[in-house]
């Protein structure tokens, strides 16, 4: 007598028509939005979570020009009214970008004759 095997038969497979199946694969989707969502969350500068200080400023240039300014936990919100400004005061020195970034600062008058030499400022690197 012949003996006859059992086969597993991969086509005739039946777990295609579980419906559980299709919710654990909704499940995988909604938990990759999540990551892309929490990643979003983090990179925005405005991020509750940050520990740097940081300016954004929407549409430059414009009318409507706002700035927001983040320090610790506090924010503040500057808009431009489209008018020029004016004040009271006289020029303090001057200010100039070297080629690498560097801000450097030459006061006139005298504070720069009084030996109050410049002062520089080293903008963040972004770090990307």
């Amino acid at each position: 007598m012949r003996e006859r095997r059992m086969g597993i038969d991969i086509l005739a497979d039946d777990d295609g028509d579980d419906p559980i199946l299709s919710v654990v694969n909704i499940v995988d989707v909604f938990l990759v939005i999540i990551a892309v969502l929490l990643i979003a969350v983090i990179e925005n500068p405005l991020n509750p979570f940050a520990t740097q200080d940081a300016i954004v400023i929407r549409n430059p240039g414009q009318a409507d020009m706002t700035m927001v300014i983040r320090q610790g936990n506090e924010l503040k919100e500057y808009r431009a009214s489209g008018q020029i400004g004016e004040g009271e005061g006289s020029k303090a020195g001057t200010a100039y970008r070297l080629k690498n970034g560097t801000m450097v600062y030459v006061p006139e008058g005298a504070a720069a004759a009084a030996g109050g030499g410049e002062t520089v400022y080293n903008p963040p690197s972004s770090g990307r």
